[in-house]
């Protein structure tokens, strides 16, 4: 499940070897289970959350409201970003959905710079596409502003 943490600690360790200043966010490494839909996940969960006394916000959307999963029969799951209820940084990102493998990397980046759920929002995504999804969840979490729902 978690070769990709494996493959960059052995990066870490060569770059340290040549004396170079190598990094690795372990918060960051996305989590993803291979089965169909699949599940993928990056950062905090809601309980984490709760139980560190972070106030969030939770913005989901459902895999079925997209119209590439409608075209391609493909429309169980959801995606959900919790975000700071103050700053709007993103501090987790959560998903059942068809290539949640290959989503999640858009929320591992926005989480590595610091980004909000607003920025996700802002950002043109392909239509008709699952990666909307993404979108439509961070519009969620904005002010309940999803396009789709």
């Amino acid at each position: 499940m978690l070769a990709h943490k494996a493959e960059e600690e052995g990066v870490y360790v060569a770059e340290l070897i040549a004396g170079q200043k190598p990094h690795i966010n372990y918060a960051l490494i996305p989590g993803g289970v291979y089965t169909w839909p699949e599940v993928a996940a990056v950062g905090k969960t809601e309980e984490e959350l709760v139980a560190a006394g972070v106030e969030f916000k939770v913005g989901s959307f459902p895999i079925k409201a997209l119209g590439r999963a409608r075209a391609s029969m493909d429309t169980a799951g959801l995606v959900k970003v919790l975000a700071d209820k103050t700053t709007d940084e993103i501090l987790g990102v959560h998903m059942i959905a068809p290539r949640a493998a290959d989503l999640i990397m858009e929320a591992v980046t926005a989480m590595e710079y610091r980004a909000s759920a607003e920025d996700i929002a802002r950002i043109c995504h392909p239509h008709p596409t699952y990666s909307e999804a993404v979108k439509e969840a961070a519009l969620d979490a904005t002010d309940k502003r999803a396009l789709h729902a």
